[in-house]
């Protein structure tokens, strides 16, 4: 999926983040879970657990690592605050959240591609908002859904009407 955010410079890398936090948690780090913020942390992109897996080496193979073992850690991830979990049609899709300036997303309906953004205009917006009610904000998720400009062109070149 798409992604148009540079990251922001962090003290701690995400493995050095996670095993600060499988310190406080009296948690080992595991060469399963070793590979799994590599791979994770290795492109930025959303995923969900099963595209993950998708991308894992296959059992019997070095580094294989079982399915639970990738939800159990994606929990991990999240509640370490590595990523952000929501969900999109039916199933909960991840993104790096640890390094990466607070933004909203546009998702296409047809292709299912996520078109990270960020917006001054709208955070300013928020704030207005919750102030004039008396609400301290700690977060937002905004997705927009409609349909990107490239399946929009795909659509209009293949009407009938069009070809005549």
């Amino acid at each position: 999926m798409a992604s148009s955010l540079q990251p922001l410079a962090t003290s701690l890398s995400p493995q050095e983040r996670f095993q600060e936090y499988l310190q406080a948690k009296g948690l080992r780090q595991t060469e399963q879970r070793k590979f799994l913020i590599d791979e994770v942390f290795n492109q930025h992109e959303h995923f969900d657990a099963d595209e993950l897996i998708e991308r894992l080496p296959r059992r019997g193979s070095p580094n294989y690592v079982s399915s639970a073992t990738v939800y159990r850690t994606l929990r991990e991830f999240v509640d370490a605050g590595l990523l952000k979990s929501f969900q999109l049609e039916g199933r909960t899709v991840y993104e790096h959240d640890y390094g990466y300036p607070q933004h909203d997303h546009l998702y296409c309906t047809r292709c299912q591609e996520l078109f990270e953004f960020t917006s001054d205009e709208l955070i300013a917006l928020r704030d207005r908002v919750a102030a004039d009610q008396g609400f301290r904000v700690t977060g937002h998720r905004l997705i927009i859904q409609g349909v990107c400009q490239k399946c929009s062109q795909t659509r209009r070149k293949k009407r009938k009407q069009d070809l005549v």
